[in-house]
């Protein structure tokens, strides 16, 4: 929050909790004011959530994404200055649209027989259009000149058949952007043998999740890549690392990542100009090193690191 105000951007902050903190004071992982603050401000900035694994409770993000329609997860991935990854020399820029509301994240499961589990996958022509629309409406605002959908059309026929389908015909209305497309297995190993080759890429809900955090890994690990989860009417940006309780409260965190997500929030809510001081101040943090935090190969704390950014900030105002 302190690197948003430093940009001069007048924000009135209402804070309300979700997760694990909210359970043991309410009693509910997402209580009411979380969705009655997002009725109201249509834009939220979240932090990071646990979800249990193998059993517990829903993920909060998805139960977030699918009452709030928050059918667009985005996530850029570019590389920063400074950061000792094996791809560091590549110009690694690609964006991904997920499909965030269906697929087998519709959570239709049920077994069938002892022990044998079935889980449904769900596409529809409405969501698989929507996204589409998403990328290629992107693309020629930003200038960007190709699209590619991944899918696993070559044995799911019918569901990632159809989502195809609908890319072809979003395809169609944008003729000056290349449009091709990738099955899946093969697009992850040219993500990691040649990622600067990729410029956009749609992608039906777990695949995208996939491979959102297999370029993440491109460039430095989840705490560096920002995200957004958008929809006609509301908006929440978020880290999409994990809660990492064995460092809460140490100082150790990266912030990058929650803070180039409140970068993508500013240019959402209009702010381009303060968006893009903040997303130069981080570029710059990086290019001296002086005030990394370790998991980044500095020394630096915390508030260490968001102090030098707040100075780049102001430096470049």
């Amino acid at each position: 929050m302190s690197a948003v105000e430093a940009t001069g951007v007048e924000i009135e902050w209402e804070r309300v909790e979700a997760g694990a903190r909210a359970l043991a004071e309410s009693g509910s992982l997402l209580p009411d004011d979380v969705f009655a603050s997002l009725e109201m401000t249509r834009v939220g900035l979240k932090g990071p959530t646990a979800t249990p694994i193998g059993g517990g409770h829903q993920s909060i993000n998805v139960t977030l994404r699918k009452k709030l329609g928050l059918y667009v997860n985005f996530r850029p991935v570019r590389m920063l200055p400074g950061l000792e990854t094996r791809f560091r020399d590549l110009p690694i820029d690609l964006v991904i649209f997920r499909e965030n509301t269906e697929d087998l994240y519709s959570g239709l499961e049920h077994e069938v027989i002892p022990d044998v589990v079935e889980s449904l996958k769900i596409i529809t022509k409405n969501a698989s259009m929507r996204i589409a629309r998403a990328t290629f409406d992107y693309a020629r605002r930003e200038g960007r000149r190709k699209v590619t959908a991944v899918h696993k059309a070559n044995i799911m026929k019918m569901s990632d058949g159809l989502f195809l389908k609908c890319c072809r015909e979003v395809a169609s209305a944008y003729p000056e952007i290349t449009y091709n497309e990738l099955i899946v297995d093969n697009a992850c190993m040219q993500l990691v043998m040649r990622p600067e080759t990729f410029d956009l890429l749609v992608l039906p809900n777990l695949y995208g999740d996939i491979m959102s955090d297999l370029a993440a890994g491109l460039v430095g690990g989840l705490g560096i890549v920002p995200g957004a989860n958008i929809g006609d009417h509301h908006a929440v940006f978020e880290a999409v690392h994990g809660t990492a309780p064995d460092i809460a409260g140490k100082s150790l965190a990266n912030p990058t990542a929650l803070m180039q997500s409140a970068a993508l929030m500013l240019a959402h809510i209009g702010e381009r100009e303060a968006s893009l001081r903040m997303q130069r101040a981080i570029q710059d943090v990086y290019a001296e090193h002086s005030s990394l935090t370790g998991d980044v190969g500095g020394r630096a704390s915390t508030q260490e690191f968001t102090a030098a950014v707040i100075r780049h900030i102001h430096n470049g105002a």
